[in-house]
């Protein structure tokens, strides 16, 4: 039996005994209150008797201070040492009421409530007898009832159960069977969430689990394009260098050709040193960014400081910033991230934009929504092809029309996993020959 139905059937079976019980209780206590109220009425009348008779009233008059009882009739018997002529009262009552001195009796609807009383040297047995009609009715009411009310009790129990099962376990099994379809060959794999329901906590948990799904797959595809890019990548630099010395120390040369020799292998080792230090950056980027150290960071500091770093190692640069659009609360400006990794990020994009805009004016705008900071980098350069727009995120893929620039192919893949790293969006739209506008949100903080 699955778990679900042990448990289900534990808190039935509970819930079931929990009922039977306190309905025994509330059976037996209304019966109870039922004989206790119907005899103090019978009570009631046999004092009013008893004090007509302390007024030396012989007879037994009409009880008109309450209302007449079905069937009620009154009883006087004297009683003679302790002996009695009479066969109206069962000798039963009489024998209990005189050792007793009160004594209450009951013959299925038949009630009869006797006291001893004595007075001038006399005693006598006075009782009073009724029919309580109302008791089987009431009790075989309240019975029923009862009955009912545990059935009723039983089927909202299961329908809660099935409702349980249908929000709560339905979907944590379906969010289970589907995790177990996720390995490391297919983390392109969500679970499926709702946007009627953000605040449902079976949602918030597929949110919450897709989010880690998405650093799983940035490290893992960080990490698979190192390895198959990096030997790749590596191999060239590697391969002149060693061709080069092996060519030199072929034969003696001049001292020319060395130095020509040493200055092709200083120039493919610094190529090796920057594609080193790009994929050491890229795979850095493909964690989580817990190893990394976030800080209240302004971003129009930030930008101020890329735009000058740029300038300083290019000089024919052309950056325009527009700050029109800056909200009025300085606060809006600040953002949970690491200053070092934005500023590597928004430093890569802005520096292709002007590298493949000829050194043209770029335009660098910084706004606020209520909930992001929209940086907007736009320039008039040779734009991306419609046909490597989906490519652009590769580690090393470079557009068709970007031979003639300089370049590894690695600065827009480490922007994106940066802005990833922060929650934010990076988007590009371009289009050939006129210009590419790249939109980076980050989340306010």
């Amino acid at each position: 039996m699955k778990t679900f139905n042990k448990t289900v059937l534990i808190i039935i079976g509970i819930f079931i005994l929990y009922t039977s019980l306190l309905t025994v209780y509330i059976y037996c206590s209304f019966s109870n209150y039922e004989f206790v109220d119907f005899y103090k009425r019978l009570e009631a009348r046999v004092n009013i008797i008893i004090s007509e008779k302390n007024n030396n009233k012989d007879h037994i008059s009409l009880i008109t201070s309450l209302d007449s009882l079905p069937n009620q009739k009154e009883y006087i018997v004297p009683i003679k040492n302790n002996s009695y002529s009479t066969t109206i009262l069962p000798k039963k009552l009489i024998e209990n009421t005189i050792n007793q001195g009160e004594y209450e009796y009951n013959d299925k609807d038949l009630f009869i409530l006797s006291k001893f009383y004595k007075r001038d040297n006399q005693t006598y047995i006075i009782a009073v007898s009724a029919n309580n009609p109302y008791y089987s009715i009431h009790i075989t009411y309240l019975r029923n009832v009862l009955i009912s009310s545990i059935i009723f009790s039983v089927l909202l129990m299961i329908l809660v159960s099935q409702l349980v099962y249908r929000t709560l376990i339905k979907p944590a099994k379906k969010i289970i069977e589907d995790v177990n379809q996720i390995s490391s060959e297919n983390l392109h794999l969500r679970l499926e969430v709702h946007q009627n329901k953000e605040k449902d906590p079976i949602n918030e948990l597929s949110h919450t689990f897709n989010g880690m799904l998405d650093r799983l797959e940035t490290a893992f595809e960080t990490q698979k394009n190192f390895i198959s890019n990096a030997s790749h990548e590596l191999n060239t630099p590697l391969t002149s260098i060693i061709g080069e010395a092996e060519l030199v120390l072929s034969k003696e040369r001049t001292i020319n050709e060395y130095e020509k020799a040493l200055q092709n292998i200083l120039y493919e080792a610094e190529n090796l040193g920057k594609k080193t230090k790009a994929l050491l950056f890229l795979a850095k980027t493909g964690y989580n960014g817990k190893t990394q150290k976030f800080d209240n960071v302004r971003i129009d500091e930030v930008l101020l400081n890329v735009k000058d770093n740029l300038q300083k190692i290019n000089s024919d640069y052309k950056i325009k910033i527009d700050f029109s659009m800056l909200p009025e609360n300085p606060q809006m400006l600040r953002i949970k991230g690491n200053e070092q990794l934005l500023h590597l990020a928004i430093s890569n994009i802005l520096s292709n934009a002007c590298k493949y805009s000829n050194n043209g004016e770029v335009s660098l705008a910084l706004a606020a929504s209520n909930n992001f900071i929209i940086i907007i980098i736009k320039d008039k350069g040779i734009g991306i092809p419609d046909s490597d727009l989906q490519y652009i995120y590769d580690p090393y893929y470079r557009a068709s029309n970007t031979v003639s620039f300089e370049g590894y192919g690695i600065g827009l893949p480490l922007s994106k996993n940066i802005i990833k790293m922060h929650n934010g969006e990076l988007i590009v739209k371009s289009k050939e020959n006129i210009g590419t506008t790249v939109q980076i949100n980050l989340p306010i903080g």
